[in-house]
């Protein structure tokens, strides 16, 4: 018969992607995963098989939770710009608050982008982000908050690479000077 899982794997995840995070794939080694979630190595592979699933589910999680969290927030609003200003001010003040950490995103596209389930999983995160904000963009322009002539799948291509560009400019320990006055910049591109 079989034991009776003893942990919560949920949680497990939860903790393992805020280990990933802080310390990188490469640096979280499975004694850290065992003793940051506090479980057996026999208990460990029996429910997630190898570091590199626990990595996977850590990575989906994130992109799951960030990107789910853009959506809610530009389909909810009632105009484009200050919806777009709130994101990528909440982005700023995130990397502000914890440079070291960055964006577990960041991260993975940068520590193992030979690896193709993690390169897969950010490409597809990508792609969801950007088209996220073209459908919000074309929501604003049909709604007259921008331009006719503005193309909604440029400028959210550029947005999305404008995202990515300022989690890795937190990494560098821009200041909040810099992340102000490039929001306002990337706003412009709406006028």
């Amino acid at each position: 018969m079989a034991r009776t899982r003893e942990f919560d794997t949920d949680q497990a995840v939860e903790r393992a992607m805020d280990l990933f995070w802080r310390r990188g794939y490469a640096a979280t080694s499975m004694q850290d995963l065992i003793a940051e979630l506090g479980i057996g190595s026999g208990s460990l592979y029996a429910a997630f098989g190898s570091k590199e699933k626990l990595y996977a589910l850590a990575l989906e999680r994130y992109c799951s939770r960030n990107a789910g969290a853009l959506i809610a927030h530009l389909e909810s609003a009632e105009e484009v710009r200050p919806a777009l200003r709130a994101a990528l001010t909440a982005m700023a003040e995130a990397d502000l608050c914890d440079p070291e950490r960055g964006c577990l995103m960041v991260n993975a596209a940068t520590e193992r982008a030979s690896d193709p389930a993690t390169a897969d999983r950010v490409a597809a995160t990508m792609r969801l982000v950007e088209s996220t904000l073209a459908g919000a963009l074309e929501r604003a322009r049909a709604r007259g908050e921008l331009a006719p002539d503005k193309d909604p799948v440029a400028l959210a291509r550029f947005l999305t690479t404008f995202i990515q560009g300022m989690r890795v400019m937190g990494k560098a320990r821009a200041d909040r000077a810099f992340f102000d006055g490039a929001v306002e910049a990337a706003l412009t591109t709406l006028d």
